[in-house]
């Protein structure tokens, strides 16, 4: 399960909000649907499981598997987790999955969590070769995202996230 994740304030030139401020910010999210936390093998199969549980979240909360918000976060959902899989994994570990809906901002917020603390993604999608067969996620994701980027989790591993636009 998915110990630490990080919240907007958290991050890196976002400073806490005002104590006014905060409270009718309490109340907002009260109103938002619970988020969804799991976890997930740390196989191909489970970014494929983890990816069709996120289209069937979305529908829950309203965005049908057709619709652009649920095509753009399953895209994220899949590269996340097929990163969390292939350079993320220790054995024996699992990787977390959790999706939150900010219906105010506008954002659905991706966070793929793994145990590989020292495997961190760049700070910028990394260009690939226009041959290769590999290397274009993280393209992928800083394109249907409005912001992305990872965080370390304690005891160990790191979650990389990424906040996807949607309409009402």
């Amino acid at each position: 399960m998915l110990t630490e994740t990080t919240a907007p304030a958290d991050e890196p030139g976002h400073g806490a909000a005002p104590l006014a401020a905060e409270g009718a910010a309490l109340t907002d999210v009260q109103s938002e649907p619970p988020p969804l936390v799991a976890q997930f093998a740390s196989s191909p199969r489970g970014a494929r499981v983890a990816r069709q549980v996120a289209v069937r979240h979305l529908e829950e909360w309203g965005y049908p598997p057709v619709s652009d918000a649920s095509c753009a976060v399953a895209v994220v959902v899949a590269e996340l987790a097929a990163n969390a899989v292939r350079h993320g994994r220790v054995p024996g570990r699992d990787f977390g999955l959790r999706l939150a809906l900010d219906a105010a901002a506008g954002v659905v917020r991706v966070e793929v969590a793994d145990a590989a603390s020292g495997k961190r993604p760049p700070a910028a999608p990394p260009s690939s070769a226009p041959d290769g067969e590999s290397g274009r996620g993280l393209l992928l994701v800083a394109a249907l995202a409005v912001r992305w980027g990872s965080a370390p989790r304690q005891p160990l591993g790191k979650t990389v996230w990424a906040e996807i636009p949607v309409t009402a």
